[in-house]
This record gives C-alpha cells, sequence and structure tokens, in this order.
C-alpha cells in the first residue's frame, strides 16, 4: 500500500496487463463487472440489467437508439439483454408514434428491481471508490471519456470510401515505403 491507503501501481497486477489497450480494457472491465455482479447478486441483477434499467428508468421511456447511446452498446447484445428483462417482467414495450420504434419503460416489479438493486450498487460503488480513490477516478474518467471519443469517431465510416479501405494518406505512406 502506498501512503495514501492505495496499492501501488507495479507489482504482479501491473505484469498481467497487456500492452495492448483493447486487452487491458477488456480484462480490468471482466474484473470490475465481476465485483459488481457479486455485490449485486442478492437483488437477482447483472450490473449489466442494472445498467438498462437506471438508463430507462432516468429517461422515463427509452428506445434502442437511446440507450445504445447512452450506454455504448451494440444492438444485438442490448437486443438480447431486453429480451430477457422483459421475459422477466421489469420492462415493458410501450407504443410509440413511429411505429418502426421499439420503446421501453420498467414496469412496477422493473422499479422494485431497480431500487432493492441501488444500496448493493452503492455498496460495490463504494468499495471500488475506497481502493482506487475519488481523484484518481476523476482523473480516470477523464482520459476514458477521451478514450470513448476517440473510440467512436474511429468507428465512424468516412464518406464515400468503405471501412476497411485504407485512407488516401495512408495509400501514400504505404506506396511509399515500399
Amino acid at each position: 500500500m502506498n501512503g495514501r491507503g492505495r496499492r501501488p501501481t507495479n507489482g504482479p497486477d501491473r505484469e498481467r496487463l497487456s500492452p495492448c489497450v483493447c486487452s487491458t480494457l477488456r480484462m480490468v472491465s471482466r474484473a470490475v463487472t465481476q465485483l459488481y455482479d457479486d455485490v449485486l447478486r442478492p437483488s437477482g441483477l447483472r450490473v449489466t440489467q442494472f445498467s438498462i434499467l437506471a438508463a430507462i428508468a432516468r429517461l422515463g421511456e427509452a428506445n434502442l437508439r437511446q440507450l445504445e447511446h447512452m450506454l455504448a452498446i451494440d444492438q444485438t447484445t442490448l437486443t438480447r439483454s431486453l429480451n430477457l428483462l422483459e421475459r422477466a417482467r421489469v420492462i415493458e414495450r410501450v407504443p410509440h408514434p413511429d411505429g418502426r420504434v421499439k420503446a421501453m419503460t420498467l414496469t412496477s416489479k422493473g422499479r422494485g428491481a431497480l431500487e432493492a438493486a441501488r444500496p448493493l450498487w452503492a455498496r460495490a460503488q463504494d468499495k471500488v471508490l475506497r481502493e482506487l480513490g475519488t481523484t484518481a477516478w476523476a482523473d480516470a474518467q477523464r482520459r476514458l471519456a477521451h478514450l470513448l471519443r476517440v473510440a467512436v469517431e474511429k468507428r465512424r465510416p468516412i464518406r464515400g470510401r468503405s471501412r476497411g479501405q485504407p485512407s488516401p494518406a495512408r495509400r501514400g505512406r504505404a506506396l511509399a515505403a515500399r
């Protein structure tokens, strides 16, 4: 432990991390998800389900696009999770003026499940923040927000070019390197 009650960032945990940003983020994400899932277990919700229910509760009513954007989750994974939540009767589909839009809202069972899970989520959150520190978390959030913006921007295809096609600048650099 360092002087602030936190573990140093070197040592065996640091050695487990990959130089690959994606691999490291996925490993850390899996570990943190497991921690939250363990704490949330008595509520019957997983942290992914909790996040979806909390997002719907914040919006009052949400459609797929809103949730995809808000949670940065792909449509296939989100649809699968929403179907499970609908089968569990914690969310329900509601009419939307545009019939093509799939809108959802919490049921009374869903509101109850979310309320039961909130103190458990707060316990997991407090546990992580105690170990990490609120200042370190604020810095990490700022950096992760930037990484999210970069990743989202890089995924957007440029007009007139498919994703698999290199940019003219890249093609030029590749030709010059030959």
